[in-house]
This record gives C-alpha cells, structure tokens and sequence, in this order.
C-alpha cells in the first residue's frame, strides 16, 4: 500500500475529476456516502447524539453531506461549523445550501461561543481541518478540541485528525484531535506511524472513494507499507527433494560474559525462520551454556573466556548476523573493524556491531553493499546523530542508507526498512514486543532467511513482518505484559503459515486492520 503525500493526493483528485468527468463536488458526495455506509452499519440507526464539527474547507464540506446523509436516515445530528477564518471553499459553501434547504441549521463556533455540551455516550465527527493545515490552530480552536478530547466520547476523524499536520510534528499535541479512530482518503498518511504523531490516532482505516486508479498505480510514492498479502509473492516454497544444505548455513556471532542469551535467541530465530544450519560463534563462556540450550545448534568459539578477541571471517558458503551481546571493549573493537574489512558480501549488523560502527565513522565505508542495519533507537541515534523531529530522523536515516548503500532498519512501533532513498513501513506487532531479547530474536530472523536465499531486501521486510506478526499470534495467548522473546520464537512457525497461505489471507487482513501499535527491543 503506497503511503502518498499531501501534493500526490491533491493530484490524484485532479486526476479522478479528469479521468471520470465529474466535478469536486460529486467527488465530495461519493467521500461522503462511503461515510456514512460505514457508520449506518455500525450505528444500525441506534439512538444517540452525532455532533459533526465543520471547517470552513473540504474538509468540513464532507462533514455537511454527511450531516445531511445522516438526517435524511433518521439519525439525530447536530452540526457545529468552525469559523477559522473568513474564506469558505466553493465546495463548503455548496453543501451548506444543500443542508440548509433541508431545514437543518449549523451552529456557528467562534472564539466567543461556549463550548457545545457532550456526552461519553456521543459520537463526536471530526471534520474540521483535513491535509492542508500548515499552521497551529488558534488558541480558542486548541480549547475546542481539548473539550471534545476530554469529552470521553467516541470521536471519528476524517482524513487527519484536525490539528495535525501532513508533513511535520505537531507543536503542542493538547491542540490535536485525539481520534478513536480515522477514516482516511488515498491511502494511510505517514504520521499516522512516527513515534511523536502516530499516539493521536488510536485506529486507522483507508476508505476507497474511487479515486483513479490509473494514477494511483502508476505515482511512486517515497513510503509504502509491508503488509501480508504482498508479501506471499515473494514466500519460498521447498521443494520435495531439497536437504539442509539447500537453505544455507547462518553463522551468528556475538555474546559476552552474561550475555550469552542473545546469541541464543537469535540463532534458535535463525533456525525458525529456515536456515538449513545454524553455527552461534561466542566466547569460551559460551560454550556450554549454548550446547545444552540448542541442540540443533552447532557452537563455535573465539579466544577469550569473557569476550572475543579475534572473530571468524566465515566460510564461503555462511550467512553472518553480528552483534548481539558481544560488548564495545578496546579487544572487541579491534577484532570487529578487522573483521569487517575482510567482509565482501551482506551481513547483518546488531546491536555492540553497529555501537563500534558509530564510536568508528571511518569504518562506514566497509560496510558491505546491501548489508542489514538493525538498531534501536539509542543505536541508531549514535549511528546517525542527534534529530530535531521524526521527519529529520527519517530524513537522516535514508541519507545513511543511501550514501552507504546500506539497509537500514529504525524499530518502533512501525519499523521502516530504508534502502535506495525510500522506505517500507511494517504492519505487524504490538506493545507487549517491548521486551528484553525481542530485537534479537528479529535479527536471528533476517539472517536465517538471508541464508536460506532471500535477497537482502525481501529478507528485511519479510523478516520485520514475520517478527511483528509472530509476536501478535502469541500476544493473544499471554497477553502483552507476559510476552516475551521467547514467546515471540514459538510464534515464528505459525507466521510462516500464514504467508504460506495455509491461514487465509482474509484473517491475515483481519489482523492488519487492528493497527496496533509495538515497540522492539
């Protein structure tokens, strides 16, 4: 699903009004109507109090068709028209006529109205501002929308929650619409996933209000998102007569005194995710510790009892994730650039990895071509530097990704995978994936199916997508406090079910349509 900006979606309007000769305002109309179809069969004409709150733009003139849509149904409406300013749009100013000529009347807001009365068991509309606003609200619109907030009421956003912007944070979120749930044209916005925008919008969901297909299609869009079913394509099959060699060997190095269970997980992850074999390289303390936990697991050490002193080149036929627990000392630093000179084909770097990477700037350009990047967020900050905002942070990390002809992952709550100056945002996961081990467990996943033949890129975003839906099949069971990275292994296998299509893609979107939100470890 492409994730468009605000001049692609003014364009694919244009486009729609061209291609299907109609005007803005029939366009309006059809936005609206999905609408309502969508609230008239959850509501099934139940007997409550709908307050639609208008702008004086297109925004708030889906709001007065929907407002007519919904008296003419039987419904009880009150509609509030906000008086930001003194300008209405052609559009705004057709379907006020329209409403008033069935005798329903707005109630005009400006600074010196009192604030409407609401109740929890109202349905608040939010129509006030959509994507064009480029300014903080007035302070008295900030007020409004800290009453509707606080009202406790259900409030159903259309487009964007008024108040926040397209392409930018917000300044002060208390002036922000906090939406239960959106209804949004052309496609999901990209705040609806940063860290500092995406806690204003609870639940999302696209509406298809037939904008040109034509264009939509053929715009490439800088962010799309990873979701199942576009993933199945690019699901491996086995063949009957394949054997353990056929999937690769994925050689996991890294661990230190006491963080030997890092290795653990992410080479039990390697070997979930499809890896034909599986080597953990530690430190001598890691020895017994990984040949009692893994059976399946070959185990390799390096000199050193506490921490490597040297590291593996690897063979020829290996797979090499890096990182996980293996510490920053002076002797580690030095075995890991001397390693990293010597690598001429992707790896994946994780954690301690990509901590020496950053106290080590002049070690950038070894970094092979198309390797994976997993940090987190501290990680990441170290590797790029400080960021202003979530948009210089993505700006940033595409910058890196490009320059260094890198796949760099930012986890969160919607991890981005950035590679060639764009970026694919994940669909999976939930809160209770913020839990020590998890970020190790999503590394042991992309090195096992950069080892069983993926390419580097489709290894990343089936490896983010498998890891976030894996941790949502378990979540349901132990819910999210007591999930665990653990627990998060044991869901890999019914996730590759899914993309295999044993599960049927319907419940897959099921899932998806929930949005919830995860954090990575």
């Amino acid at each position: 699903m492409k994730i468009l900006n605000r001049a692609q979606i003014y364009e694919a309007d244009k486009h729609t009004l061209a291609a299907q000769e109609i005007s803005s305002t029939d366009l309006m109309e059809r936005a609206a109507t999905r609408i309502f179809e969508w609230l008239d069969k959850r509501l099934q004409g139940a007997p409550l109090n709908i307050h639609i709150f208008c702008g004086i733009g297109n925004n708030g003139g889906d709001g007065l068709v929907l407002a007519r849509q919904l008296v003419e149904h039987g419904y009880h409406v009150e509609v509030y028209v906000v008086k930001y300013s003194t300008s209405r749009s052609p559009e705004f100013l057709t379907n006020l006529k329209r409403l008033k000529a069935r005798k329903i009347w707005p109630e005009y807001l400006d600074s010196d109205s009192p604030i409407p009365e609401l109740s929890p068991e109202d349905l608040i509309v939010d129509c006030v501002f959509g994507i064009g606003l480029n300014r903080p609200p007035e302070p008295w619109i900030g007020l409004l929308f800290q009453a509707l907030n606080s009202s406790k009421a259900f409030i159903l956003s259309i487009d964007m929650p008024s108040g926040m912007y397209m392409d930018r944070p917000v300044e002060d979120s208390e002036k922000v619409i906090s939406a239960s749930h959106v209804l949004t044209f052309g496609g999901p916005k990209l705040v609806f996933f940063l860290p500092q925008t995406g806690s204003l919008v609870r639940q999302w969901e696209v509406l298809d209000i037939g904008l040109d297909k034509g264009y939509l299609q053929g715009v490439e869009a800088q962010y799309t998102m990873i979701q199942g079913g576009q993933l199945q394509s690019a699901y491996r099959t086995r063949s009957k007569f394949s054997h353990k060699g056929t999937y690769g060997h994925a050689l996991i190095v890294g661990g230190s005194q006491g963080k030997i269970g890092a290795v653990a997980l992410a080479s039990k992850a390697a070997l979930l995710s499809g890896a034909g074999l599986v080597t953990a390289c530690v430190p001598e303390c890691g020895y017994i510790p990984l040949q009692s936990l893994l059976p399946e697991v070959m185990v390799q050490t390096t000199p050193g009892m506490e921490q490597h002193v040297e590291l593996p080149e690897g063979a020829a036929g290996q797979t090499m994730g890096i990182g996980m627990g293996m510490g920053t000392g002076p002797a580690v630093q030095k075995a890991f650039l001397s390693w990293l000179k010597l690598q001429k084909k992707p790896v994946l770097l994780d954690a301690d990895a990509l901590n020496i990477l950053s106290a080590n700037p002049e070690a950038f350009p070894f970094i092979p071509g198309q390797s994976i990047l997993t940090p987190h967020p501290g990680e990441l900050k170290r590797l790029l530097g400080a960021w202003k905002d979530d948009f210089e942070k993505l700006d940033k990390a595409l910058e890196f990704a490009l320059k260094w002809k890198c796949i760099l992952l930012i986890k969160g709550a919607h991890t981005v995978v950035l590679h060639s100056g764009k970026g694919e945002i994940n669909s999976t996961g939930n809160p209770g994936m913020a839990t020590a081990g998890s970020g190790d467990v999503l590394s042991g996943i992309i090195t096992g199916l950069l080892a069983s033949g993926y390419p580097p890129i489709q290894a990343a975003r089936l490896g983010v997508y498998l890891h976030g839906r894996a941790g949502d099949i378990m979540a349901k069971e132990t819910g999210y406090e007591a999930l665990t990275a653990s627990g998060i292994l044991s869901g890999i296998g019914a996730a590759f079910k899914e993309l295999s299509g044993e599960v049927t893609q319907t419940e897959v979107q099921d899932e998806e349509s929930e949005n919830t939100e995860v954090t990575e470890d």
